[in-house]
């Protein structure tokens, strides 16, 4: 524990008696540095009745956290409704239906056995659509091969033709062979892909009309992204695949285009995978990590009972026929269904919106320093929203706006995953002006001065950590934010020379923690 963290609590101390009278008499007790962090269960009660009772009955047959089942569940509706619908919010804004989900659990928390139950309905509708679709493919693969041979034999006579009919018949061949040249064949259809490559993910998604979805229980996709086998990163389609930017690649034997992708991630993944992740270069910076929802559940493992109650057959067949039923019904749509907000969903949102931008602040905000993760919020929450509307609606919520209720379940669960994405970034080492105040608060305690320069206090700290003095800048604003020190006003001596180095008053508690 944080020695700040014994501080809460006690009385304030005034300044011993000499100490500069332009400094206030008393010291309030200090605002501990970021401590554990706070994470709050999985609201399965936002869900309409069949998505939550069966998450919360496949979380009590698992002994698993229902934040798993819960997360799982999203990015099973995103990949029913992802590429088939989208989310008007306002003005020009729309959102997408597809989501990126990952939750970060220990071995043995039985995380590919809730996969298998949440997303068996998806292979279902998966097999219901190739079912469909194979007497189209079939009449388009022989149409397309009569037009290809019709061609070729035209060409042919065309080849041999008398000059007198030449033009004619030459006409003629350039017809049949550009008509045999429009006619595809469908894809055969596919929701979900395992763990791929960025190439094979790309080319299933053009041959899908712009939608997948990435399912997985293991973490083996990062390791993808990050080039570990290929030796280059490569994120451009899991980037423009989550915001459903136009996306081109030319490559040696085919070009693809992807106008509007719209691609599904839903990973569960080991805990040391996530502080892996932090350290790829490019990750953060190119904005892959903020495109997550994150869920960091405390794992049942060791307080399990053995003997469990198994999901409940009817509510198996509900949720089942449901998913089945909002795949299918959005399947053939091809100009996604416009969802529609009423005013006090938006209204709603709005005010959620406003209580988020003063967190975005660098200096202050409590989201300051996960502002790329936290800017995609609101439009996370709009999607999720759309989401829960359809689950509560089917293919057919498009007819309907989305509710204040809904939006403030949405809401609900955008809080839940801003506790979580606080931790996940903890982990992965996104709070760097943090750890470094941490740093400086030991050197402070160590050295037990009642005021330091900040040019004595880069003497005591480590140049791997803070290269330059403008280095310790932001921890040292940081530790005055929260009360540990207080900057002195620097005097300017008139003379020629080095300034004088900015001064600091320590915190009586860091100078004589027995006080």
């Amino acid at each position: 524990m944080d020695n700040a963290d014994l501080w809460v609590g006690l009385p304030t101390l005034q300044d011993p008696p000499g100490e500069d009278d332009t400094a206030p008499d008393v010291w309030e007790d200090p605002i501990p540095l970021t401590g554990r962090r706070e994470r709050p269960p999985f609201p399965a009660h936002v869900f309409p009745a069949w998505l939550g009772e069966f998450a919360t009955a496949v979380a009590e047959e698992t002994q698993t956290p229902v934040d798993l089942a819960g997360s799982v569940a999203l990015a099973v509706l995103a990949t029913a409704a992802g590429g088939r619908s989208v989310v008007h919010v306002r003005g020009n804004w729309r959102e997408p239906t597809n989501l990126y989900t990952v939750v970060a659990l220990p071995p043995a928390n039985r995380k590919s056995a809730v996969f298998a139950l949440l997303t068996n309905p998806l292979y279902e509708a998966e097999k219901q659509l190739k079912s469909a679709m194979k007497p189209v493919i079939v009449e388009a693969e022989l149409t397309a091969r009569l037009a290809k041979e019709a061609a070729d034999r035209a060409a042919a006579k065309a080849a041999s033709a008398d000059s007198d009919k030449r033009d004619e018949i030459v006409a003629t061949a350039v017809g049949l062979a550009q008509t045999a040249d429009t006619l595809t064949v469908p894809a055969e259809p596919v929701l979900l892909a395992d763990d791929s490559t960025p190439e094979t993910v790309t080319s299933l998604m053009a041959e899908q009309g712009g939608r997948l979805s990435v399912m997985s229980a293991e973490g083996g996709i990062f390791d993808i992204i990050a080039g570990r086998y290929s030796g280059a990163p490569n994120m451009e389609v899991f980037l423009k695949g989550h915001a459903g930017d136009r996306l081109r690649v030319n490559r040696q034997t085919r070009r693809e285009y992807i106008d509007a992708p719209a691609l599904t991630i839903g990973l569960a993944v080991q805990p040391d995978v996530l502080k892996d992740i932090g350290k790829v270069k490019g990750f953060e910076g190119r904005g892959l990590l903020a495109r997550f929802l994150y869920s960091l559940p405390v794992s049942t493992v060791g307080d399990r009972e053995i003997i469990t109650d198994p999901v409940p057959e009817e509510t198996a067949a509900a949720y089942s026929a449901r998913v089945i039923d909002l795949t299918l019904s959005l399947a053939e749509w091809t100009d996604p269904a416009v969802i529609q907000l009423s005013p006090e969903a938006d209204a709603a949102l709005i005010a959620y919106q406003r209580r988020i931008e003063p967190k975005l602040k660098a200096r202050g905000g409590t989201l300051g320093h996960i502002s790329n993760w936290a800017g995609k919020l609101a439009g996370a929450t709009a999607r999720m929203a759309a989401l829960l509307h359809l689950a509560e609606h089917g293919g057919g919520g498009y007819a309907h706006p989305v509710t204040a209720d809904t939006m403030n379940a949405a809401i609900e669960l955008g809080q839940y995953y801003t506790a979580h994405a606080l931790a996940a970034f903890d982990a992965m080492g996104a709070d760097n002006t943090t750890a470094r105040a941490h740093s400086v608060l030991e050197t402070l305690r160590t050295h037990r001065w009642s005021e330091v320069s900040k040019r004595d206090l880069m003497v005591k700290l480590s140049r791997s950590e803070f290269p330059t003095a403008a280095d310790l800048d932001p921890p040292l604003n940081l530790l005055e934010d929260h009360g540990y020190v207080r900057a002195q006003p620097v005097v300017p001596t008139g003379g020629r020379g080095r300034p004088p180095s900015p001064r600091y008053l320590i915190h009586p508690r860091l100078t004589d923690p027995t006080t």
